[in-house]
């Protein structure tokens, strides 16, 4: 029997949040029917995480990929969520428990923003006279920084008139810089799963662009990672039980 799936999001009091999570579920549900996968949540939201593996053990579930809807690996990934798997670790030891990685970096995702700047009318003939900015959640931590502003160097060799990083506090002033500039067109990207405070931050520094994306959802490219991660992290309970 495959690893049971377990989706961590973060969660919001925004409903939009929780539905927007729950339908990529069903999209991976949709992909790959014999998986089973379950959605926990940080805050905010139900079921948590920790009553969802204590139902899971409850089950007689002895294997669960916990893989957190996450496109960086900040605090989030590296802290919380790995205190709150270790503690129902400890509660249920019958359960052996992986954390998959983190979504981004991956082309999957540049290509799950694409389809949504398409979506928004921006691309074709009007992309090498399109800046972009790469509107993320925003974080402290170095290491989401540095692969943020990786990803926009990277987006921009593929024929955009430039492509700026910016969070939900600087994304006006980055639309404005990208005017100052002297591009003709700008759209907003953001890169965020889901609704709720951040997004809709993102929304008002967009007022003055030409165009904005939707956030990225329930794109079948999301979907298609969350299943590419799952896998790479279930081959290691493979291994496992190959040695034991």
């Amino acid at each position: 029997m495959a690893p049971v799936l377990l989706v961590i999001a973060h969660g919001s009091r925004d409903p939009r949040h929780a539905a927007t999570v729950h339908a990529l579920c069903e999209r991976v549900r949709a992909s790959r029917p014999a998986l089973r996968v379950e959605t926990g949540f940080l805050e905010h939201c139900a079921p948590r995480v920790p009553q969802v593996i204590e139902r899971l053990a409850a089950e007689g579930v002895r294997e669960v990929v916990a893989l957190p809807l996450l496109l960086t690996r900040a605090f989030h990934a590296k802290t919380d969520i790995p205190a709150v798997l270790r503690e129902a670790a400890a509660r249920h030891v019958g359960v052996a428990v992986r954390q998959a990685d983190v979504l981004g970096p991956s082309p999957l995702l540049t290509a799950a923003m694409e389809r949504r700047l398409a979506e928004a009318g921006v691309g074709g003939a009007e992309r090498g006279s399109t800046g972009l900015v790469l509107a993320s959640a925003g974080s402290s931590d170095p290491e989401a920084r540095t692969l943020i502003a990786g990803i926009a160097r990277e987006w921009e060799r593929t024929g955009w008139a430039a492509v700026r990083p910016a969070d939900p506090s600087s994304t006006s002033d980055a639309v404005a810089e990208l005017r100052a500039g002297g591009v003709p067109r700008v759209a907003v990207v953001p890169y965020v799963l889901a609704p709720g405070v951040l997004p809709d931050r993102i929304d008002r520094g967009a007022a003055d662009a030409d165009a904005l994306a939707s956030v990225l959802g329930d794109a079948p490219e999301v979907a298609r990672l969350v299943l590419r991660r799952y896998a790479a992290c279930a081959g290691g309970f493979s291994a496992v039980r190959q040695v034991a």
